[in-house]
């Protein structure tokens, strides 16, 4: 392509001086010749633009959820995942994968919005074990989007991952304790949990202690003092 072009250029400059044109050179046919350039360029730009997209590998997928930046990077990415979303989902029924092609269904991001589906493939992703999936329908539960809104079962959902150690999950079962919701038999334990976690930055750290001092309202002082200790004693 580019002798091609090489060649026309050639042609086209030996016609220009039998025309006479030699005082015209440096603005007429260098800008032509630019044109030509530019033309040649378009095919490499249209390869870089349309370049394939990798696969997100498991830690990828984690730090995307974790972020909540999982959706707009579907998106960034033209799409050109969904297929491969889809069939890590629905065919090898990998957790993350539903997570996330649950996500992509129940707010419409590159296919046409399914909450229905969306909501039953999260079920499905904590099922087989997935804290953000387990966290992610207690949020639905909570804030009532696309179900009937029940905190009590949004306790249900994101108990099993704060036992786990998850630390939004226990974030958000200290939250829902401190609203009135759930068990106040379960209350020492919850704040002991998310007491003596570990933060990896100062924000987390002031808003969990805030979560603590609401929780801490409804508490008897006996029992705040049991789950402050490093090892939670039964009564």
């Amino acid at each position: 392509m580019s002798c091609l072009i090489t060649t026309y250029v050639y042609e086209f400059f030996a016609r220009e001086l039998m025309l006479g044109e030699v005082l015209k050179f440096s603005s007429k046919i260098m800008s032509r010749y630019l044109l030509l350039s530019i033309v040649a360029l378009i095919p490499a730009l249209s390869w870089a633009e349309t370049r394939a997209v990798d696969i997100y590998s498991q830690e990828q997928l984690i730090e995307l959820i974790r972020t909540k930046q999982y959706l707009t990077r579907v998106t960034e990415d033209d799409c050109q995942l969904v297929q491969d979303i889809e069939a890590r989902a629905e065919v090898l029924e990998q957790p993350l994968y539903q997570y996330l092609w649950a996500e992509m269904l129940n707010h419409g991001i590159c296919v046409k919005a399914n909450p229905p589906r969306g909501i039953s493939l999260l079920r499905d992703s904590a099922e087989q074990g997935s804290a953000e999936a387990m966290l992610r329908i207690a949020e639905y539960y909570h804030d009532g989007q696309f179900v009937i809104q029940d905190r009590d079962r949004a306790i249900h959902y994101v108990m099993p991952a704060a036992a786990n150690g998850d630390l939004p999950a226990r974030m958000m079962l200290v939250r829902l304790f401190g609203e009135g919701y759930g068990s106040p038999r379960d209350f020492e334990m919850g704040y002991h949990w998310l007491y003596n976690d570990v933060f990896s930055d100062e924000a987390t750290k002031h808003k969990a202690l805030e979560l603590l001092k609401v929780l801490e309202q409804k508490m008897p002082p006996s029992a705040v003092a049991r789950a402050k200790q490093e090892h939670l004693r039964s009564r």
